[in-house]
């Protein structure tokens, strides 16, 4: 789902966290929580209290899954585009220490704004 050699994923459209607690509780740490949820075609990005985690469904019947954490204290910058006029999406572009940079493009109607607030309390 997250192609580290182009910077790029699917447009995303939020989710809700009940649906994927299921397929991450198993995962958490201790004092670690789940805040959002994103669902692209058949992938998923969920937002922790302590991590990014990227859900890649593979195969056919979509059983086989790949699950890439990005811990938000590899974090050296981010930055958030606002949607426009014309161009409807918002963005969020992550800078991670040895990894690079991974942007997340969110459908329209996304509050960007309010997340950058709630991403920010997390990673600064």
């Amino acid at each position: 789902m997250i192609d580290f050699q182009n910077a790029r994923i699917f447009k995303l459209r939020q989710g809700d966290v009940s649906d994927v607690m299921p397929l991450v509780a198993p995962m958490l740490v201790e004092g670690e929580s789940v805040f959002a949820s994103f669902q692209g075609l058949r992938d998923c990005v969920i937002f922790t209290t302590k991590r990014i985690i990227s859900v890649n469904v593979q195969g056919i019947t979509g059983k086989k899954k790949d699950f890439t954490s990005l811990p938000y204290s590899r974090i050296q910058a981010f930055s958030v585009e606002t949607a426009g006029t014309f161009d409807l999406d918002c963005e969020l572009e992550l800078y991670f220490s040895g990894l690079g940079k991974v942007r997340f493009e969110f459908a329209n109607g996304f509050d960007i704004v309010s997340f950058n607030k709630i991403l920010s309390s997390y990673v600064l």
